[in-house]
């Protein structure tokens, strides 16, 4: 099923999601089918479950390639429940993020270059991943929603952010957030 994307404003984006306790159960695999549907459905490259109304600590991201995100490489298809991130080094990177709840907008935010993940899939299985570039920003940026924080709050020059049609007229504003 298709879900409604909350948007910045709403105060369930704010909220500090709560830990999964329980894996392999109809209800979390139906929560993760209903997530990708609507990731998919609005060229999303990721979505955490507070960006539908659902307060768990599950986030899922990937894809092989992207509209909104023409020129990223490919990032494999994970559920990541329960995630916990950890700097592979101090160095950081800005880059150009966008997000399904902050819709139209894009702003240049600083995130780690290099990070290692860990978590639980769906089943119970633990996840652990040394990644960086495209693939830890879009980590970190869904796991940020976990926290309740929204990328704009990462931004430190606000000239770098504003409407994507503006900063990005080569994008389709209809693949747009």
């Amino acid at each position: 099923m298709i879900h409604s994307i909350l948007k910045m404003g709403d105060s369930r984006l704010l909220r500090i999601a709560e830990p999964v306790t329980a894996f392999n159960t109809a209800e979390l695999h139906q929560l993760i089918e209903d997530m990708f549907e609507t990731m998919i459905r609005a060229s999303g490259a990721g979505l955490a479950a507070p960006q539908i109304g659902v307060n768990l600590r599950v986030v899922i991201f990937g894809f092989r390639a992207n509209p909104r995100y023409p020129d990223a490489p490919v990032v494999p298809e994970t559920v990541l429940i329960n995630p916990v991130l950890t700097p592979l080094s101090e160095q950081t990177e800005e880059g150009w993020e966008g997000c399904l709840s902050v819709p139209g907008l894009r702003g240049l935010v600083p995130r780690w270059s290099a990070l290692r993940y860990e978590g639980f899939d769906q089943f119970g299985n633990a996840i652990c991943r040394d990644v960086d570039g495209f693939h830890a920003r879009v980590v970190q940026h869904e796991c940020d929603h976990l926290d309740g924080v929204l990328y704009p709050t990462r931004i430190r020059d606000l000239t770098q952010f504003g409407f994507t049609e503006v900063l990005f007229p080569e994008l389709d504003p209809a693949e747009d957030d």
